[in-house]
């Protein structure tokens, strides 16, 4: 069973789409990488799931069954844009006031069970106006993490913080998948973080789904390259580039893509009077294969 299941999803302002016909899947226990430019629709997207904004037309469902079902609502949890608490009020009676909010009984158990799931288990205390950012971002988690949903729904939540702060989220968000099955659906602009965790993505354009695909899947589809360096960069990329498809400078290494043996590129470059003072082979990166999605318009298969 996939946890969402969209279908020609619409959603228009003032005559313009801000969801165009969107077609989503987002598998049972899956990281979500939801990737997008600004105004793609991402966060539209979200508020049409979680119920903050009503579709003109299309379909959600819930792990089977309608997103306006009361059965499958109480299963999502939600932080999108901020965790909505009050500021002179500590951590813990924020969190109490959402227990009371949702009905849950044994509150004080299941706060300290979140605090501990976001790694502020000695910060309940601490009123919410002293947190960094990081941790107002995690208190917001913890929020969305009451009553133990099934789903999770994440806008831009790793957006601002320190490399430390984005640590501790990768490690909170692969712990709420691996102890409790939950599924998150996460958008971010940090593409390299959400390389690092994301079981699979969904990338959006205008408010159509332009590709979704698993981390596997991206991984295979990643161009192979040998990046080297050289003094005479220009000289070895024009050389190589007489030889080899596709060759790109960028910033001090030459790169030649779609090769797997270095050893041959040495060997060329070294015959014809160039020295390679380091080499090695790699794959592009999420970010990467994004940016070159997007500068590619005419190759994007719109559904």
């Amino acid at each position: 069973m996939n946890a969402i299941e969209i279908r020609n999803l619409t959603k228009s302002f003032r005559g313009m789409y801000a969801v165009d016909h969107l077609n989503m899947t987002v598998p049972q226990g899956a990281i979500y990488g939801f990737i997008g430019e600004n105004g793609s629709g991402k966060s539209t997207t979200e508020k049409l799931i979680c119920g903050h904004l009503v579709p003109d037309g299309g379909e959600i469902k819930l792990f089977g069954k309608d997103y306006t079902d009361p059965g499958v609502r109480v299963r999502v949890g939600a932080l999108i844009e901020n965790a909505g608490c009050f500021p002179g009020s500590s951590v813990y009676q924020n969190l109490m006031m959402q227990c009371i909010n949702l009905g849950i009984k044994n509150a004080d158990k299941e706060i300290k069970r979140v605090l501990k799931t976001v790694r502020m288990e000695d910060n309940a205390k601490l009123k919410f106006k002293n947190c960094s950012l990081g941790m107002k971002q995690r208190i917001g988690i913890a929020m969305a993490l009451l009553g133990d949903p099934a789903l999770l729904i994440l806008d831009e939540p790793i957006n601002g913080l320190d490399t430390d702060g984005m640590r501790i989220m990768r490690e909170i968000l692969v712990d709420i998948t691996k102890k409790y099955g939950c599924t998150v659906l996460i958008s971010s602009h940090i593409l390299g973080e959400l390389e690092k965790i994301a079981t699979h993505y969904g990338i959006i354009r205008q408010g159509r789904m332009i590709m979704e695909l698993s981390a596997e899947e991206m991984d295979n589809r990643a161009q192979v390259f040998v990046s080297l360096k050289t003094k005479d960069i220009q000289g070895a990329k024009n050389l190589l580039a007489g030889r080899f498809k596709s060759v790109r400078v960028e910033g001090e290494y030459i790169r030649v893509y779609d090769v797997n043996d270095s050893a041959s590129i040495v060997d060329f470059l070294m015959k014809h009077g160039h020295v390679v003072s380091e080499i090695r082979k790699n794959k592009i990166g999420l970010e990467e294969y994004y940016v070159e999605l997007m500068s590619n318009k005419e190759g994007l298969n719109d559904e």
